[in-house]
């Protein structure tokens, strides 16, 4: 009897110290869940049963249980009744974790919002394109490389590829459809790019300054300029891993200002010369953007007036923190052809339905490789620079999120792909190649 008493004590002390080391790990999972939980059912339409099982059923963010209130617009996600997290929804700003219980009844500003044009065709407005056929493109091998997209292992939700300003292939998963909102992740940090470019059309923005930061005035860190945070070429110190408590998990989960983590940081580089993939640093981004506008609701109407609805983006909500800045590393809802039109605007340097929003000079900025990138990265753009997919045109770049959420778009052959998925299984190499192929 004894030695079964301490071995049950024994057991109940390794229990304990197992819930102190994992705690922090629960925080992240809780809120992870929480977070997603609420976005996938406030912003994106879906319900808590679809959730479950398409974008919070993977390991370990399964290990939560979720809960969503309808009425007040929140869900909550326990993790062995140990910690719980909640995420609420604020109408224009999307979903956020509360840190406090006094953050659900607060009141928040929202971007203020252009109507939809839903009379113009496809790719200008949001009514139906028109019929054109290209007698150059072979539709059926099209559609066979799109249905490899959308097997078990790839995961695809969306697939949507224009030619010439014309969808000439569109599919979609079981519980999608050309009006849902998918998460794009880090593709949101090309919008913020581009924002740096409107700002700069406008004679609004230098990016070759320093960073505005009274934090780095006194050491090394004051020759750190816009231009190397748009590479992510600072030099800072940045752990981004989404897989342990990192500081991109305690920033996108534990933090109320996403903007300030990166801010603290100390070099472990130099400017120009350590290419480093940072999500604090589009935040960092998104908080500079902030610095340039007098109020708040100039901050917040100008995502959208200067270039998401202005190319017709409707459908587009990017979130906010509890601090009301966007969180242009990650959180950016839009239908997948409205991820297109960003991909459009681009192919077209700039232009959009005879309005120059940057130039073609900002393209070209934007897609030169970062020092030390390999020839991957631009600036807040991947590139193809670097011959990373041998049969795809060199020149090709992409908005890429994690996942597989991406946008390519091809100047040469004129074509724009997106590929909104659950994994990152797809054959990027093939899958370009062979649509470049089906078209003669």
């Amino acid at each position: 009897m004894k030695i079964l008493k301490r071995f049950l004590l024994v057991l109940f002390l390794i229990s304990i110290v197992a819930v102190v080391y994992n705690y922090p790990k629960l925080n992240i999972i809780a809120g992870y869940s929480a977070k997603s939980t609420a976005s996938s059912v406030f912003v994106a339409n879906r319900t808590l049963e679809f959730t479950d099982k398409t974008d919070t059923n993977f390991s370990p963010i399964d290990l939560a249980d979720d809960q969503v209130n309808m009425d007040k617009k929140s869900a909550t996600s326990s993790v062995f009744g140990l910690l719980t997290r909640k995420a609420f929804y604020r109408e224009g700003l999307g979903s956020v974790l509360a840190l406090g219980a006094e953050d659900v009844d607060k009141k928040y500003a929202a971007p203020k919002r252009e109507l939809a044009d839903n009379t113009t065709p496809f790719p200008y407005g949001n009514a139906p394109q028109k019929d054109t056929v290209f007698n150059n493109v072979d539709y059926l091998k099209l559609n066979k490389i799109l249905t490899i997209l959308f097997d078990s292992v790839n995961q695809t939700r969306a697939a949507v590829v224009i030619y010439k300003n014309q969808i000439i292939a569109e599919r979609y998963a079981d519980g999608f459809h050309q009006d849902s909102k998918i998460l794009g992740w880090s593709m949101t940090k090309s919008i913020v790019s581009t924002l740096f470019g409107v700002l700069e059309h406008q004679n609004k923005i230098n990016v070759f300054d320093k960073a505005p930061f009274a934090e780095w005035e006194n050491d090394e860190r004051k020759e750190i300029t816009i231009h190397n945070l748009l590479q992510m070429n600072s030099g800072l110190e940045w752990d981004e891993d989404y897989n342990t408590l990192s500081d991109v998990s305690k920033m996108l989960f534990l933090e109320r200002d996403m903007t300030k983590r990166q801010i603290n940081k100390p070099l472990v580089g130099k400017p120009n010369e350590t290419w480093s993939y940072s999500s604090g640093t589009t935040n960092l981004l998104s908080g500079i953007l902030r610095q340039q506008f007098k109020t708040h609701q100039e901050y917040l109407d100008f995502w959208y007036a200067a270039l998401i609805d202005k190319i017709g983006m409707n459908s587009m909500i990017v979130e906010t923190d509890l601090a009301g800045n966007y969180a242009g590393s990650s959180y950016g809802w839009a239908t997948a052809r409205d991820w297109s039109k960003l991909g459009l605007l681009y192919l077209h340097n700039g232009t959009w339905n005879g309005e120059e929003l940057f130039t073609k000079e900002w393209v070209k900025y934007a897609t030169t490789p970062t020092p030390t990138s390999n020839g991957w990265y631009g600036a807040q753009i991947w590139l193809n620079a670097g011959k990373r997919y041998p049969n795809t045109p060199q020149n090709m770049y992409s908005f890429n999120g994690y996942q597989g959420q991406n946008v390519y778009i091809l100047p040469d052959q004129d074509l724009v792909v997106v590929r909104m998925g659950l994994t990152k299984n797809a054959d990027v190499d093939a899958l370009l190649s062979g649509i470049v192929k089906s078209i003669k």
